[in-house]
């Protein structure tokens, strides 16, 4: 009985003791992301203003090329061994070696393939940029694969510091090669010194020394699980850059310039929410996908703050893309206005349909997540020609628009038979923050009318801008508590401070 008591508590304490790990991950991926992102931003806003579209766009084109390599060659090397419950020791060496011939065998194909991905795109200047961030694949083969603990062991805090060192040479690189340069080799240069720092800083933070070593049947181990990643990242990248590649082949590279400064902006917010989230949730899914009233509970509850913070995003994103472009990028990014006003109804849809993801995976069914990936890659690849070639980038766009949505196909029905839950608690998680956002929408439109911030000196007109979002926002937070307290059924407020005592722990 003694006995019996004590693998009882061993187990609560372990337990526990994940449970920590989760919170404290989720902490941190959050704050990694909100860091990279508003050095992201503050480093794009500086780079828009000096550097043209068509920079973007070659750089855009190099990095096409190089991710259509990488997701054809994907290995799932790191997520099998994170997978794995026993000790991954013995796979490191071979895992390493491999990761490193691939890094050489993706190099030379770059490097030769180069000026025939230049003549697709029609953009000669795109050969030795292409050539020349090619060395960042070698230099991401070359880090320490011991890094790999980190996620393994929940360990996000050194997470944290290794993609933070990366940021930051990014950032300073990009910003002072563009005052000295003026030209795309700023973004270049910036690239390759996140890799290079990344790279030396890997065997700095973790002490596990790799090898050469190459154990055939362990890489083969490693990579029966891989496939499914493969599988995944390619569906994944069909859906996410066939847009890029078609606006570069059909419209040019200052036309993908545009695009891709729309679609970075728009989507930023909705990205970061949907990681963050998912990263948080596929645990929290996994732990209780056998009591279905819990996973019910989980999902509706993150769904709901999914919603609440997309929504007024999007909103917001659309009413002041215009000032926003004028004020901060300047006057030659306001062709990128409408695609991305477009792109943020885009970012909102595919921030709710991605609460979808985590909950198939973690209750067990991945498959359903493999039938959204496919719709959406079958909708943009019928759809995207057509719209791109007569309505140019906001047609790209709303292609885009069209593939995400096809998803609900998949995610209503699918989430609805694992949850259980009526058609109406999905409305009464939807028309809250929508009535909230119209009153929301209603203030910045009134706003806009009375006080524009394009109209006023630049300094004037950033402090007026950021008077009119606070404005929105306080609107918005307003109009929601007084729905809460009309209809205590969509209880939020309660919710969010829930979730906020998670993550702090308490």
């Amino acid at each position: 009985m003694n006995k019996a008591k004590k693998i009882i508590n061993n187990l609560i304490k372990t337990d526990e003791t994940l449970s920590q790990k989760v919170v404290k991950g989720g902490f941190w991926v959050f704050f990694l992301r909100i860091v990279n992102r508003g050095f992201s931003l503050i480093r794009l806003i500086i780079l828009a203003r000096i550097l043209s579209p068509n920079d973007f766009g070659l750089m855009g084109i190099a990095l096409l090329t190089m991710s259509i390599l990488e997701t054809f060659s994907q290995t799932g090397f790191q997520q099998a061994l994170i997978q794995k419950k026993e000790d991954i020791k013995s796979y490191l060496n071979s895992a390493w070696t491999f990761l490193i011939l691939r890094g050489f065998v993706l190099f030379f194909i770059l490097y030769f393939i180069a000026p025939y991905a230049a003549i697709f795109f029609g953009a000669p200047e795109a050969k030795p940029i292409i050539r020349v961030i090619g060395f960042s694949i070698l230099f991401q083969a070359f880090t320490n694969i011991g890094i790999t603990y980190f996620k393994k062991e929940l360990e996000f805090n050194k997470e944290f510091i290794y993609q933070l060192t990366g940021t930051l040479a990014d950032f300073v690189v990009a910003v002072s090669a563009v005052l000295i340069l003026k030209n795309v080799w700023a973004l270049v240069f910036g690239l390759l010194a996140s890799n290079v720092v990344r790279c030396f800083v890997s065997y700095f933070i973790h002490p596990y020394r790799p090898c050469f070593s190459f154990d055939l049947g362990k890489a083969k181990e490693l990579f029966g699980f891989g496939k499914w990643v493969l599988g995944s990242s390619i569906l994944i990248f069909i859906g996410s850059h066939i847009d890029d590649i078609s606006v570069g082949r059909l419209l040019g590279s200052a036309a993908l310039g545009f695009y891709q400064m729309a679609y970075r902006i728009s989507n930023m917010p909705a990205t970061e929410i949907t990681y963050v989230i998912e990263s948080i949730a596929f645990p929290a899914y996994s732990k209780v996908q056998d009591c279905q009233v819990r996973l019910k509970q989980a999902y509706f509850r993150i769904m709901k703050l999914t919603i609440a913070i997309s929504i007024p995003i999007a909103v917001g994103i659309f009413l002041l893309a215009p000032e926003f472009t004028q004020i901060f990028l300047g006057e030659k990014w306001m062709p990128m206005v409408l695609p991305m006003q477009l792109l943020a109804v885009a970012g909102l849809i595919k921030s709710v349909i991605s609460t979808g993801s985590p909950l198939f995976t973690g209750s067990g069914y991945p498959n359903f997540e493999f039938y959204m990936q496919l719709i959406r890659g079958l909708i943009i690849i019928i759809a995207i020609y057509p719209l791109t070639i007569y309505m140019g980038t906001s047609g790209a766009a709303l292609c885009v628009i069209l593939s995400i949505t096809g998803m609900f196909v998949i995610w209503y029905p699918c989430s609805h038979n694992i949850t259980k839950a009526s058609w109406l608690e999905y409305a009464n998680a939807f028309w809250p923050p929508i009535l909230s956002s119209l009153f929301m929408a209603g203030s910045i439109y009134l706003s806009k009318l009375y006080w524009n911030p394009i109209q006023q000196p630049l300094i004037l007109a950033v402090l007026v801008f950021i008077g009119v979002g606070i404005l929105g926002i306080f609107v918005y937070i307003a109009i929601m508590y007084i729905l809460q307290r009309c209809y205590p059924i969509y209880n939020i407020v309660d919710e969010t401070k829930l979730i906020c005592k998670f993550l702090v722990g308490k």
